[in-house]
Protein backbone atom coordinates (compact mmCIF):
# COMPACT_ATOMS: atom_id res chain seq x y z
CA UNK A 1 0.00 0.00 0.00
CA UNK A 2 1.23 3.20 -0.65
CA UNK A 3 3.52 4.64 1.97
CA UNK A 4 2.27 8.17 1.35
CA UNK A 5 -0.91 9.30 -0.39
CA UNK A 6 -2.63 12.86 -0.02
CA UNK A 7 -5.70 14.02 -1.61
CA UNK A 8 -6.26 18.26 -0.91
CA UNK A 9 -9.42 19.91 -2.03
CA UNK A 10 -8.50 23.85 -2.95
CA UNK A 11 -11.28 25.90 -2.85
CA UNK A 12 -9.83 28.90 -4.59
CA UNK A 13 -8.88 27.00 -7.61
CA UNK A 14 -9.67 27.35 -11.41
CA UNK A 15 -12.79 25.48 -12.93
CA UNK A 16 -10.37 24.96 -15.54
CA UNK A 17 -8.22 22.33 -13.07
CA UNK A 18 -10.82 20.01 -13.19
CA UNK A 19 -10.17 16.64 -14.77
CA UNK A 20 -12.44 13.12 -14.77
CA UNK A 21 -11.61 10.05 -12.77
CA UNK A 22 -9.36 9.03 -15.40
CA UNK A 23 -9.73 5.57 -16.66
CA UNK A 24 -7.11 3.27 -15.31
CA UNK A 25 -8.56 3.59 -11.85
CA UNK A 26 -12.11 2.55 -12.93
CA UNK A 27 -10.36 -0.18 -14.52
CA UNK A 28 -8.58 -1.26 -11.25
CA UNK A 29 -11.77 -0.97 -9.26
CA UNK A 30 -13.59 -4.02 -11.65
CA UNK A 31 -10.63 -6.03 -11.10
CA UNK A 32 -10.83 -5.68 -7.57
CA UNK A 33 -14.35 -6.76 -7.60
CA UNK A 34 -15.67 -3.68 -5.52
CA UNK A 35 -19.50 -2.79 -5.86
CA UNK A 36 -19.90 0.96 -6.33
CA UNK A 37 -23.25 2.48 -5.41
CA UNK A 38 -23.97 4.74 -8.55
CA UNK A 39 -26.14 8.11 -6.74
CA UNK A 40 -26.30 10.56 -10.22
CA UNK A 41 -27.00 14.24 -10.20
CA UNK A 42 -28.86 15.42 -12.88
CA UNK A 43 -27.65 13.77 -16.01
CA UNK A 44 -23.88 13.22 -14.38
CA UNK A 45 -23.10 10.28 -12.81
CA UNK A 46 -21.12 10.88 -9.41
CA UNK A 47 -19.79 7.51 -8.55
CA UNK A 48 -16.27 6.67 -7.64
CA UNK A 49 -14.62 3.49 -7.55
CA UNK A 50 -13.70 1.91 -4.00
CA UNK A 51 -10.58 -0.51 -3.46
CA UNK A 52 -8.11 -1.20 -1.64
CA UNK A 53 -5.11 1.06 -2.12
CA UNK A 54 -2.70 -1.39 -3.93
CA UNK A 55 0.72 -2.59 -2.56
CA UNK A 56 2.58 -2.50 -5.48
CA UNK A 57 2.10 1.36 -5.66
CA UNK A 58 5.46 4.19 -5.89
CA UNK A 59 5.26 6.25 -2.68
CA UNK A 60 3.72 8.76 -4.51
CA UNK A 61 1.33 11.54 -3.49
CA UNK A 62 -2.20 12.85 -4.72
CA UNK A 63 -3.50 16.41 -4.36
CA UNK A 64 -7.15 17.51 -5.31
CA UNK A 65 -8.23 20.36 -6.69
CA UNK A 66 -11.60 22.45 -7.64
CA UNK A 67 -14.06 24.78 -8.29
CA UNK A 68 -14.99 27.51 -5.32
CA UNK A 69 -18.66 26.12 -4.81
CA UNK A 70 -21.35 23.62 -6.39
CA UNK A 71 -21.31 20.18 -7.95
CA UNK A 72 -18.84 19.99 -10.43
CA UNK A 73 -15.70 20.00 -7.22
CA UNK A 74 -13.78 17.47 -7.96
CA UNK A 75 -10.41 15.56 -6.00
CA UNK A 76 -7.56 14.63 -8.55
CA UNK A 77 -3.69 13.81 -7.61
CA UNK A 78 -0.59 15.59 -7.38
CA UNK A 79 2.77 14.94 -6.21
CA UNK A 80 2.57 16.65 -3.08
CA UNK A 81 3.27 15.10 0.56
CA UNK A 82 2.78 15.06 4.03
CA UNK A 83 6.76 14.69 5.05
CA UNK A 84 5.96 15.13 8.65
CA UNK A 85 2.92 16.35 11.12
CA UNK A 86 3.04 17.34 14.73
CA UNK A 87 -0.32 16.42 16.36
CA UNK A 88 0.00 18.77 19.34
CA UNK A 89 0.72 21.99 17.26
CA UNK A 90 -1.62 20.65 14.77
CA UNK A 91 1.62 21.91 12.14
CA UNK A 92 2.36 19.76 8.75
CA UNK A 93 5.17 20.30 6.07
CA UNK A 94 4.16 19.41 2.44
CA UNK A 95 6.90 18.45 0.22
CA UNK A 96 7.25 17.42 -3.30
CA UNK A 97 8.64 14.73 -2.87
CA UNK A 98 7.86 12.00 -0.19
CA UNK A 99 10.40 10.68 1.96
CA UNK A 100 12.32 7.76 0.50
CA UNK A 101 10.67 4.02 1.48
CA UNK A 102 12.78 2.85 4.93
CA UNK A 103 13.34 6.19 5.95
CA UNK A 104 11.11 5.78 8.81
CA UNK A 105 12.17 9.19 10.59
CA UNK A 106 11.49 11.72 7.64
CA UNK A 107 12.17 15.21 8.17
CA UNK A 108 12.20 17.39 11.30
CA UNK A 109 8.78 17.60 12.79
CA UNK A 110 6.99 21.54 11.84
CA UNK A 111 8.47 23.88 14.43
CA UNK A 112 6.26 24.72 17.32
CA UNK A 113 4.66 28.28 17.62
CA UNK A 114 7.13 30.49 19.29
CA UNK A 115 5.62 30.79 23.15
CA UNK A 116 7.03 34.60 23.45
CA UNK A 117 4.66 35.64 19.77
CA UNK A 118 1.27 36.38 19.40
CA UNK A 119 -0.60 32.88 18.33
CA UNK A 120 -0.59 32.09 14.48
CA UNK A 121 -3.40 34.86 12.35
CA UNK A 122 -4.83 34.52 9.09
CA UNK A 123 -2.85 34.54 6.77
CA UNK A 124 -3.21 37.65 4.37
CA UNK A 125 -4.73 37.13 0.85
CA UNK A 126 -1.19 37.56 -0.35
CA UNK A 127 -0.03 34.65 1.38
CA UNK A 128 -1.17 31.91 -1.07
CA UNK A 129 -0.88 31.85 -4.67
CA UNK A 130 -4.10 32.75 -6.59
CA UNK A 131 -5.57 31.16 -9.81
CA UNK A 132 -4.54 34.07 -11.61
CA UNK A 133 -1.13 34.44 -10.42
CA UNK A 134 0.25 31.29 -10.24
CA UNK A 135 -0.82 27.20 -11.00
CA UNK A 136 -3.12 25.95 -8.23
CA UNK A 137 -0.90 23.18 -7.23
CA UNK A 138 2.87 23.97 -7.40
CA UNK A 139 6.22 22.24 -5.30
CA UNK A 140 6.53 23.59 -1.61
CA UNK A 141 3.24 25.51 -1.97
CA UNK A 142 0.05 25.05 0.01
CA UNK A 143 -3.22 27.56 0.03
CA UNK A 144 -5.54 28.62 3.27
CA UNK A 145 -8.57 26.17 2.66
CA UNK A 146 -7.02 23.38 1.38
CA UNK A 147 -7.96 20.10 3.09
CA UNK A 148 -5.43 16.98 3.16
CA UNK A 149 -6.17 13.73 3.05
CA UNK A 150 -3.57 11.47 3.97
CA UNK A 151 -1.92 7.94 4.67
CA UNK A 152 -0.12 7.50 7.20
CA UNK A 153 2.79 9.67 7.18
CA UNK A 154 5.27 10.57 9.95
CA UNK A 155 3.97 12.15 13.34
CA UNK A 156 0.23 10.88 11.55
CA UNK A 157 0.40 6.63 12.05
CA UNK A 158 -3.59 6.66 11.47
CA UNK A 159 -3.21 8.97 8.62
CA UNK A 160 -4.43 12.29 8.12
CA UNK A 161 -7.53 14.60 7.41
CA UNK A 162 -6.91 18.44 8.13
CA UNK A 163 -7.79 21.80 6.46
CA UNK A 164 -5.06 24.49 6.29
CA UNK A 165 -5.84 27.62 8.04
CA UNK A 166 -2.31 29.30 7.80
CA UNK A 167 0.88 28.83 5.46
CA UNK A 168 3.65 29.79 7.62
CA UNK A 169 6.30 29.16 5.29
CA UNK A 170 9.10 27.48 3.73
CA UNK A 171 11.75 25.22 4.75
CA UNK A 172 14.65 23.51 3.45
CA UNK A 173 11.71 19.90 3.73
CA UNK A 174 8.89 21.79 2.22
CA UNK A 175 6.09 24.17 2.73
CA UNK A 176 5.06 24.70 6.99
CA UNK A 177 1.26 25.21 6.90
CA UNK A 178 -1.11 25.33 10.02
CA UNK A 179 -4.21 22.99 9.97
CA UNK A 180 -7.45 22.05 11.47
CA UNK A 181 -9.31 18.87 11.43
CA UNK A 182 -11.41 18.33 8.18
CA UNK A 183 -14.40 16.46 7.44
CA UNK A 184 -15.06 13.94 4.21
CA UNK A 185 -17.45 15.82 2.71
CA UNK A 186 -14.97 18.37 1.80
CA UNK A 187 -13.36 16.16 -0.32
CA UNK A 188 -16.20 13.82 -1.86
CA UNK A 189 -18.81 16.59 -1.96
CA UNK A 190 -21.36 15.11 -4.41
CA UNK A 191 -20.38 12.08 -4.90
CA UNK A 192 -20.87 8.62 -4.17
CA UNK A 193 -19.04 5.22 -2.94
CA UNK A 194 -19.61 2.21 -1.62
CA UNK A 195 -16.73 -0.71 -0.93
CA UNK A 196 -16.23 -3.48 1.11
CA UNK A 197 -12.72 -4.25 0.64
CA UNK A 198 -10.75 -7.22 2.50
CA UNK A 199 -8.48 -6.66 4.93
CA UNK A 200 -4.88 -8.34 4.51
CA UNK A 201 -3.62 -10.43 6.80
CA UNK A 202 -0.05 -9.57 6.31
CA UNK A 203 -1.03 -5.68 7.03
CA UNK A 204 -1.65 -6.84 10.87
CA UNK A 205 0.99 -6.30 13.71
CA UNK A 206 -0.31 -8.89 16.20
CA UNK A 207 0.80 -8.46 20.34
CA UNK A 208 0.69 -11.39 21.76
CA UNK A 209 -0.13 -11.29 25.26
CA UNK A 210 0.11 -14.55 26.49
CA UNK A 211 3.08 -16.91 26.28
CA UNK A 212 1.65 -19.77 24.36
CA UNK A 213 -0.26 -17.97 21.09
CA UNK A 214 0.62 -19.11 18.04
CA UNK A 215 -0.07 -16.85 14.63
CA UNK A 216 -0.96 -17.93 11.12
CA UNK A 217 -1.43 -15.76 7.74
CA UNK A 218 -2.35 -16.50 4.62
CA UNK A 219 -1.80 -14.44 1.76
CA UNK A 220 -1.97 -14.30 -2.22
CA UNK A 221 0.16 -17.11 -3.72
CA UNK A 222 0.34 -19.08 -0.27
CA UNK A 223 -1.45 -20.88 2.42
CA UNK A 224 0.34 -21.33 5.60
CA UNK A 225 -0.56 -24.05 7.47
CA UNK A 226 -1.50 -23.53 11.49
CA UNK A 227 -1.04 -25.70 14.36
CA UNK A 228 -1.67 -29.38 13.95
CA UNK A 229 -1.38 -29.27 9.92
CA UNK A 230 -4.06 -27.22 9.80
CA UNK A 231 -5.25 -25.37 6.45
CA UNK A 232 -5.70 -21.44 6.65
CA UNK A 233 -7.84 -20.15 4.08
CA UNK A 234 -6.53 -17.51 1.36
CA UNK A 235 -7.26 -13.86 3.29
CA UNK A 236 -7.41 -15.14 6.60
CA UNK A 237 -5.18 -14.60 10.24
CA UNK A 238 -5.50 -17.78 12.76
CA UNK A 239 -4.37 -17.25 16.61
CA UNK A 240 -4.08 -20.38 18.20
CA UNK A 241 -3.98 -20.37 22.29
CA UNK A 242 -3.44 -22.26 25.35
CA UNK A 243 -4.34 -21.08 28.69
CA UNK A 244 -4.72 -22.46 32.29
CA UNK A 245 -7.21 -20.57 34.14
CA UNK A 246 -7.76 -20.77 38.04
CA UNK A 247 -8.94 -23.89 39.34
CA UNK A 248 -11.78 -24.09 42.33
CA UNK A 249 -10.72 -24.62 45.47
CA UNK A 250 -12.04 -27.85 46.49
CA UNK A 251 -11.30 -29.25 42.78
CA UNK A 252 -9.51 -32.83 42.79
CA UNK A 253 -6.09 -32.38 41.03
CA UNK A 254 -7.43 -33.99 38.01
CA UNK A 255 -9.50 -31.29 37.39
CA UNK A 256 -7.19 -28.42 36.70
CA UNK A 257 -9.00 -26.41 34.43
CA UNK A 258 -7.47 -24.80 30.88
CA UNK A 259 -8.92 -23.94 28.08
CA UNK A 260 -7.69 -24.52 24.51
CA UNK A 261 -8.66 -23.09 21.10
CA UNK A 262 -8.03 -20.79 17.97
CA UNK A 263 -9.89 -18.02 16.29
CA UNK A 264 -9.78 -17.36 12.81
CA UNK A 265 -11.28 -14.34 11.14
CA UNK A 266 -10.69 -12.94 7.43
CA UNK A 267 -12.03 -9.37 8.02
CA UNK A 268 -13.01 -6.38 5.62
CA UNK A 269 -13.58 -2.78 6.58
CA UNK A 270 -17.31 -1.67 4.62
CA UNK A 271 -17.33 2.12 3.44
CA UNK A 272 -19.85 3.91 1.91
CA UNK A 273 -20.94 8.16 1.00
CA UNK A 274 -24.19 8.94 -0.23
CA UNK A 275 -23.21 12.26 -1.68
CA UNK A 276 -24.27 16.03 -0.41
CA UNK A 277 -27.51 16.15 0.90
CA UNK A 278 -29.43 19.16 2.42
CA UNK A 279 -26.87 21.68 3.71
CA UNK A 280 -24.03 20.21 2.38
CA UNK A 281 -24.47 17.35 4.31
CA UNK A 282 -23.85 13.59 3.23
CA UNK A 283 -27.06 12.40 1.95
CA UNK A 284 -26.21 8.91 3.74
CA UNK A 285 -22.65 7.69 5.16
CA UNK A 286 -21.77 3.83 6.45
CA UNK A 287 -18.69 2.63 8.28
CA UNK A 288 -18.16 -0.81 9.50
CA UNK A 289 -16.51 -4.14 9.55
CA UNK A 290 -17.55 -7.69 8.54
CA UNK A 291 -16.27 -10.71 7.91
CA UNK A 292 -16.07 -14.59 8.46
CA UNK A 293 -15.53 -16.20 11.30
CA UNK A 294 -14.79 -19.75 12.57
CA UNK A 295 -13.57 -20.41 16.30
CA UNK A 296 -13.04 -24.28 17.89
CA UNK A 297 -12.29 -24.27 21.69
CA UNK A 298 -12.12 -27.27 24.25
CA UNK A 299 -13.01 -26.04 28.26
CA UNK A 300 -11.53 -29.03 30.51
CA UNK A 301 -11.87 -28.86 34.53
CA UNK A 302 -13.26 -27.23 37.02
CA UNK A 303 -12.83 -23.57 36.97
CA UNK A 304 -13.13 -21.62 40.17
CA UNK A 305 -15.95 -19.45 41.04
CA UNK A 306 -16.47 -15.90 39.69
CA UNK A 307 -16.70 -12.93 41.84
CA UNK A 308 -18.47 -10.45 40.31
CA UNK A 309 -17.86 -9.85 36.81
CA UNK A 310 -16.28 -13.04 34.65
CA UNK A 311 -12.53 -13.42 34.53
CA UNK A 312 -11.71 -12.06 31.51
CA UNK A 313 -8.02 -12.99 29.90
CA UNK A 314 -7.26 -11.07 26.74
CA UNK A 315 -4.50 -13.22 24.57
CA UNK A 316 -3.99 -11.01 21.73
CA UNK A 317 -4.34 -7.36 20.19
CA UNK A 318 -3.99 -6.83 16.51
CA UNK A 319 -3.90 -3.45 14.70
CA UNK A 320 -4.18 -2.50 10.92
CA UNK A 321 -4.56 1.31 8.88
CA UNK A 322 -5.57 -0.06 5.58
CA UNK A 323 -6.22 2.19 2.94
CA UNK A 324 -8.86 2.70 0.54
CA UNK A 325 -8.96 4.42 -2.56
CA UNK A 326 -12.28 6.61 -3.05
CA UNK A 327 -11.67 7.61 -6.48
CA UNK A 328 -8.39 10.29 -5.97
CA UNK A 329 -8.83 10.25 -2.08
CA UNK A 330 -7.12 7.91 0.46
CA UNK A 331 -9.60 7.17 3.26
CA UNK A 332 -7.53 5.58 6.41
CA UNK A 333 -9.53 2.87 7.84
CA UNK A 334 -8.37 2.39 11.45
CA UNK A 335 -8.79 -1.42 12.77
CA UNK A 336 -8.40 -2.59 15.78
CA UNK A 337 -9.12 -6.20 17.27
CA UNK A 338 -8.22 -8.10 20.56
CA UNK A 339 -8.85 -11.44 21.18
CA UNK A 340 -9.96 -13.06 24.54
CA UNK A 341 -10.96 -15.66 26.54
CA UNK A 342 -13.92 -15.36 29.16
CA UNK A 343 -15.00 -18.04 31.66
CA UNK A 344 -17.84 -17.47 34.59
CA UNK A 345 -19.38 -19.83 36.55
CA UNK A 346 -20.35 -20.86 40.13
CA UNK A 347 -16.47 -23.29 41.02
CA UNK A 348 -18.89 -26.52 41.23
CA UNK A 349 -19.59 -28.32 37.69
CA UNK A 350 -16.71 -30.19 36.05
CA UNK A 351 -16.23 -29.75 32.09
CA UNK A 352 -15.13 -31.50 29.33
CA UNK A 353 -16.77 -29.79 26.57
CA UNK A 354 -15.26 -28.99 22.88
CA UNK A 355 -17.59 -26.83 20.48
CA UNK A 356 -16.44 -25.88 16.47
CA UNK A 357 -17.89 -22.57 15.20
CA UNK A 358 -18.59 -20.80 12.20
CA UNK A 359 -20.03 -18.13 10.06
CA UNK A 360 -20.56 -14.57 9.26
CA UNK A 361 -20.99 -10.70 10.97
CA UNK A 362 -21.16 -7.32 10.12
CA UNK A 363 -20.99 -4.55 12.72
CA UNK A 364 -21.53 -0.87 11.78
CA UNK A 365 -23.02 2.86 11.64
CA UNK A 366 -25.56 4.01 9.20
CA UNK A 367 -26.42 7.61 8.37
CA UNK A 368 -29.12 8.90 6.29
CA UNK A 369 -30.41 12.63 6.33
CA UNK A 370 -34.15 11.17 7.46
CA UNK A 371 -32.99 8.90 10.90
CA UNK A 372 -29.53 10.44 11.65
CA UNK A 373 -27.04 7.50 13.03
CA UNK A 374 -28.52 4.37 13.66
CA UNK A 375 -26.55 0.76 14.85
CA UNK A 376 -25.96 -2.16 12.14
CA UNK A 377 -25.19 -5.44 13.80
CA UNK A 378 -26.21 -9.13 12.38
CA UNK A 379 -24.67 -12.69 12.37
CA UNK A 380 -24.83 -16.12 10.87
CA UNK A 381 -23.20 -18.08 13.09
CA UNK A 382 -23.46 -21.71 13.86
CA UNK A 383 -21.86 -24.17 15.99
CA UNK A 384 -21.96 -28.20 16.47
CA UNK A 385 -20.76 -30.07 19.55
CA UNK A 386 -17.44 -32.27 19.59
CA UNK A 387 -17.83 -33.40 22.86
CA UNK A 388 -19.42 -32.37 25.42
CA UNK A 389 -18.98 -34.33 29.10
CA UNK A 390 -20.66 -32.39 32.35
CA UNK A 391 -20.22 -33.75 35.88
CA UNK A 392 -21.74 -32.90 39.23
CA UNK A 393 -24.18 -29.70 39.92
CA UNK A 394 -23.29 -25.82 38.90
CA UNK A 395 -23.15 -24.30 35.84
CA UNK A 396 -20.34 -22.13 33.51
CA UNK A 397 -20.24 -20.79 30.58
CA UNK A 398 -16.86 -20.05 28.13
CA UNK A 399 -16.39 -17.28 25.71
CA UNK A 400 -13.74 -16.94 23.03
CA UNK A 401 -14.35 -13.80 21.25
CA UNK A 402 -13.02 -10.40 19.78
CA UNK A 403 -13.71 -6.71 20.31
CA UNK A 404 -13.19 -4.87 17.56
CA UNK A 405 -12.82 -0.79 16.82
CA UNK A 406 -12.90 0.62 13.21
CA UNK A 407 -12.53 4.69 12.96
CA UNK A 408 -11.42 6.86 10.26
CA UNK A 409 -7.96 8.41 10.33
CA UNK A 410 -7.24 7.99 14.14
CA UNK A 411 -10.72 8.74 15.53
CA UNK A 412 -12.79 5.82 16.72
CA UNK A 413 -16.77 5.72 15.07
CA UNK A 414 -17.62 2.06 15.80
CA UNK A 415 -16.87 -0.42 18.62
CA UNK A 416 -18.04 -4.22 18.83
CA UNK A 417 -17.59 -6.98 21.12
CA UNK A 418 -18.14 -10.42 19.10
CA UNK A 419 -18.32 -12.81 21.12
CA UNK A 420 -19.25 -16.77 20.48
CA UNK A 421 -19.61 -18.85 23.97
CA UNK A 422 -20.39 -22.53 25.37
CA UNK A 423 -22.10 -22.54 28.62
CA UNK A 424 -22.87 -25.95 30.55
CA UNK A 425 -24.77 -26.45 33.16
CA UNK A 426 -26.09 -29.61 35.19
CA UNK A 427 -28.81 -29.85 38.23
CA UNK A 428 -28.67 -32.79 40.64
CA UNK A 429 -25.44 -35.12 41.39
CA UNK A 430 -24.87 -36.70 37.98
CA UNK A 431 -22.55 -37.50 35.81
CA UNK A 432 -23.44 -37.15 32.25
CA UNK A 433 -21.57 -37.63 28.85
CA UNK A 434 -22.77 -36.59 25.18
CA UNK A 435 -21.02 -39.03 23.24
CA UNK A 436 -20.14 -41.68 26.05
CA UNK A 437 -23.21 -41.98 27.89
CA UNK A 438 -22.95 -42.58 31.63
CA UNK A 439 -24.24 -42.93 34.81
CA UNK A 440 -25.38 -41.60 38.32
CA UNK A 441 -27.57 -40.16 40.64
CA UNK A 442 -31.00 -38.21 38.91
CA UNK A 443 -30.27 -35.54 37.53
CA UNK A 444 -30.38 -33.09 34.10
CA UNK A 445 -27.68 -31.80 32.09
CA UNK A 446 -27.44 -29.34 28.97
CA UNK A 447 -25.00 -27.63 26.98
CA UNK A 448 -25.96 -24.72 24.71
CA UNK A 449 -23.84 -22.70 22.24
CA UNK A 450 -24.53 -18.90 21.47
CA UNK A 451 -23.12 -15.73 20.40
CA UNK A 452 -23.47 -12.18 21.84
CA UNK A 453 -22.61 -8.85 19.77
CA UNK A 454 -22.70 -5.75 21.54
CA UNK A 455 -20.90 -2.34 21.33
CA UNK A 456 -21.52 1.57 20.56
CA UNK A 457 -21.60 4.31 17.70
CA UNK A 458 -19.57 6.73 18.91
CA UNK A 459 -19.33 10.77 18.75
CA UNK A 460 -16.42 10.69 15.99
CA UNK A 461 -18.63 9.49 13.25
CA UNK A 462 -19.31 12.89 12.41
CA UNK A 463 -15.77 12.89 10.45
CA UNK A 464 -18.20 12.61 7.70
CA UNK A 465 -19.32 15.96 7.99
CA UNK A 466 -22.49 14.55 9.30
CA UNK A 467 -24.35 16.01 12.53
CA UNK A 468 -22.64 15.21 15.81
CA UNK A 469 -23.38 12.44 17.99
CA UNK A 470 -23.87 13.62 21.18
CA UNK A 471 -23.77 10.39 22.85
CA UNK A 472 -22.79 6.79 22.26
CA UNK A 473 -25.27 4.74 20.39
CA UNK A 474 -25.36 1.44 21.64
CA UNK A 475 -25.32 -1.33 19.19
CA UNK A 476 -28.49 -3.01 20.31
CA UNK A 477 -28.01 -6.41 21.76
CA UNK A 478 -28.34 -9.09 19.36
CA UNK A 479 -28.55 -12.62 21.30
CA UNK A 480 -28.79 -16.11 19.88
CA UNK A 481 -28.79 -19.50 21.33
CA UNK A 482 -28.71 -22.56 20.65
CA UNK A 483 -28.78 -26.15 22.26
CA UNK A 484 -25.80 -28.78 21.68
CA UNK A 485 -26.27 -31.60 23.72
CA UNK A 486 -28.29 -32.75 26.88
CA UNK A 487 -30.17 -35.16 28.65
CA UNK A 488 -31.63 -36.91 31.96
CA UNK A 489 -30.98 -39.85 33.94
CA UNK A 490 -32.73 -42.02 35.74
CA UNK A 491 -32.90 -42.48 39.49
Amino acid sequence: MPAFAVATLFFTAACSSQAPQSEDAATSAHKQQITVKSRPTGDTDRSLAVAAAPSNAPSATAIATASPVGPERRAHRTTLAVSSYDSHTRRAIISNQPPRKGNSAGPPAPSAPSTQSPPPTPSTPSDPPTPSTAPSIAPHTAAVGDVIASAPAPGAPHGLLAKVTKVVGETDHGTEVQTEPATLNALLGDDTAKGEVPVAPSSFTVDKLLPDVKVSRSKTGAVRIGPKDTAVPLGSLRLDVSAKVPTAKDAPATATASVHGYVQIAPRVDFAYGGAGANAVPGSAYLGVSGTWSSGWTLKGRAAAATGAPLRIPFATLHSDPVLQVGPVPVVVNLDLTCYLQISGDGHVTVDVQQSLKGGFKAGGAFDLAKGWTPVSSSTMSSTPLHASVSTAGHVRTVLGAEASVGLYGTVGVTADLAPYLRGEASGAIIASSDQGGAGAKGTWDVYGGVDLSGALRLQLSVFGTPIVQRNIPLGSLHREWKLAGGSLPS
